[in-house]
């Protein structure tokens, strides 16, 4: 059984709330005290995706569990599912784009044997927006298993482009929502409430159980004054902790780090509006999240107030906004439109082009252009790039070299270190401490970001009242167990490492990724050699071939050194009665070992390769 941490109650026993209750046991339950054995530094390097029996902790009657499959500790794969009786409702399911140190790696997904065990129990899927860190994951989730996804209108349709690319789409049901709506989702009762974010129409969602209302934010910011007016709402949420108490807050930490409020949205359209103003007259390139859909609305409109056609670039970019389009959420006018391939007789003094790369991506739009590759546009002295984007971390070497090839070719580029061209989408701090003033939540757990983001998030959280011992910082793989009298932690109670895609989905272990770091910075030594096991004889070699250790043409007596070196080992395991092929190869790669440590300080792969006569 995994380790467990137990919240002890103070005081007498509160009954289990009804999921209809008006007043369920939220904020006004007497608060329970929480015994935390630390809260204990995430480590990045995670064990890739296990699979194989997952132990459960047991589960009273009427209590709720909450698991983490993404998202704690990282920026990225947002996974999480609540379990009421059973059935398992889950919250978004999202992809993390690799590290630099996962070489070769195309995307990596939360570990899903927790849910392909309970495959038969999953009522549906909350998606809370539309971003990839929330939703990429079910083109690959739903390759295993089948259930409904619930979300708005946008939400579904961005999702739907990578379920339908998959193939995919005849094993879910597209459930749209609406502000505000209450739906039931088997044993769950769910509203969804408006938030604003970087990507249109997401929601918080309240999520009603036998233990009290579970409140999740989604990714979300108060901006007073959002390009589509749509506002936080804030009221709906205060109504709830008010009436119902909050028995459990689940909030975004990717900010909390950040003091004060974050800048509104709208702000960004009248420094674009400035900056298209600056370069009348010269060619326009903007790049930013193919998803920033008010984004792409502010670069459209300063355009046409100056005349320009506005062309797309990149796939992503081509699909949301016709699909922006199509839903009434992007005003642009059909005659403003240009196909990309037809812009050549277009006037550069009057295009715009939006592109896509705002994160640097290799065989991105953007860094083809700064190629000189892009089979489209050809950039020249003149032309201006504004990077309407912040690097997301760990992007920031891919955005610099894309910065730096665009200026070699003469191009001036503008970016959110030299004008205010972004806003975050994410809550500061000061927005974080307003929604817990307002949910008055009893139990408080910061999700959504990197370990320091989140321990600054829980802070925040005791100084707005919530009692210490009644936060808890979790890590993928946590289980709370949520009943009368509190909340229990379970550390590490289910697989959550790493699933690697590199092609096709789980084939790289951690080892593959070890091999790749070691050729990568240490290079690679193959020994081969032709012996004769009944004589004891060397017939061929050794012959030295080396990739990334020396440059072979220039080492040449290194390498006849090495293979003297390699030859006095097989002798030697010869005099020693040595006739297998396992004890000859173990000799061969201490002695290459030995001689190249020995001789440049370095540990490359060593392959011994024995041919046998």
């Amino acid at each position: 059984m995994p380790s467990r941490e137990r919240s002890a109650k103070a005081g007498a026993k509160a009954p289990a709330a009804s999921a209809t209750s008006k007043k369920s046991s939220g904020a006004k339950r007497p608060k329970a005290k929480s015994k935390e054995k630390g809260s204990r530094p995430g480590q990045r390097n995670r064990p890739a995706a296990t699979s194989g029996v997952v132990p459960s902790p047991p589960t009273p009657d009427g209590a709720v569990k909450v698991t983490f499959l993404g998202g704690l500790n990282e920026i990225g794969r947002n996974c999480a599912c609540v379990e009421v009786d059973g059935k398992i409702l889950l919250i978004d399911c999202g992809l993390m784009f690799p590290d630099m140190d996962m070489l070769g790696i195309d995307l990596v997904l939360p570990d899903f044997e927790y849910l392909r065990q309970n495959a038969d129990n999953i009522v549906g899927c909350i998606c809370t927006h539309g971003h990839e860190d929330h939703t990429g994951a079910l083109s690959f989730l739903l390759r295993e298993l089948s259930f409904p996804i619930f979300g708005s209108a946008l939400t579904l349709g961005l999702a739907r482009n990578r379920i339908e690319e998959a193939g995919l789409s005849s094993r879910t049901e597209f459930n749209v929502v609406k502000d505000g709506e209450r739906r039931q989702i088997g044993p769950f009762d769910c509203e969804f409430i408006p938030v604003t974010h970087s990507v249109p129409h997401g929601f918080a969602t309240a999520i009603r159980t036998p233990q009290g209302v579970i409140m999740h934010s989604g990714d979300w910011k108060l901006d007073l004054t959002p390009v589509d007016g749509r506002l936080t709402d804030l009221t709906r949420m205060g109504s709830i902790a008010d009436q119902e108490g909050v028995r459990l807050l689940l909030a975004d930490s990717t900010n909390a780090c950040e003091k004060g409020h974050s800048r509104s949205e709208s702000t960004v359209g009248k420094v674009l509006y400035d900056l298209f103003h600056e370069f009348e007259g010269q060619r326009i390139i903007t790049t930013c999240f193919a998803s920033h859909v008010h984004r792409v609305q502010q670069i459209a409109d300063a355009a046409i107030a100056f005349d320009r056609t506005i062309a797309t670039m990149g796939l992503s970019m081509k699909k949301n906004v016709k699909l922006a389009r199509e839903l009434g959420l992007l005003d642009i006018p059909e005659s403003r439109l240009r196909d990309i391939a037809e812009v050549k007789d277009v006037d550069p003094a009057k295009l715009l082009v939006i592109s896509t790369g705002s994160q640097g991506e290799p065989m991105s739009a953007l860094s083809l252009m700064a190629a000189n590759e892009n089979k489209f546009l050809t950039l020249t002295e003149g032309d201006v790039v504004i990077m309407s984007s912040h690097p997301i971390p760990g992007n920031e070497a891919n955005v610099t070299k894309v910065i730096d090839g665009l200026t070699r070719i003469g191009v001036e580029v503008i970016h959110s270190g030299i004008e205010d061209v972004h806003a975050t989408g994410h809550a500061k701090k000061e927005e974080c401490k307003t929604l817990l003033s307002i949910t008055e939540p009893e139990w408080f757990v910061p999700v959504h970001g990197e370990y320091h983001h989140m321990a600054a998030h829980a802070r925040l959280g005791r100084q707005m009242g919530v009692p210490e011992d009644q936060v808890l910082v979790c890590e993928d793989g946590d289980q709370l167990i949520i009943d009368d009298d509190g909340i229990t932690r379970y550390p590490k109670a289910v697989p959550a490492g790493y699933l690697y895609v590199d092609g096709i989905v789980g084939d790289v272990s951690d080892g593959v990724l070890r091999d790749r770091r070691v050729l990568a910075e240490e290079g690679v030594v193959v020994v081969i050699v032709g012996v004769d096991v009944t004589s004891g004889a060397i017939i061929t070699g050794p012959e030295i071939i080396t990739r990334g250790w020396v440059y072979a043409p220039e080492a040449e007596d290194l390498l006849d050194q090495c293979a003297e070196e390699v030859r006095g080992s097989i002798k030697e395991a010869f005099q020693n009665d040595a006739t297998d092929i396992e004890t000859l190869q173990r000799h061969v790669r201490r002695a290459a070992g030995r001689f190249v440590a020995a001789n440049t300080k370095r540990r490359p792969m060593i392959v011994p390769v024995i041919m046998e006569a």
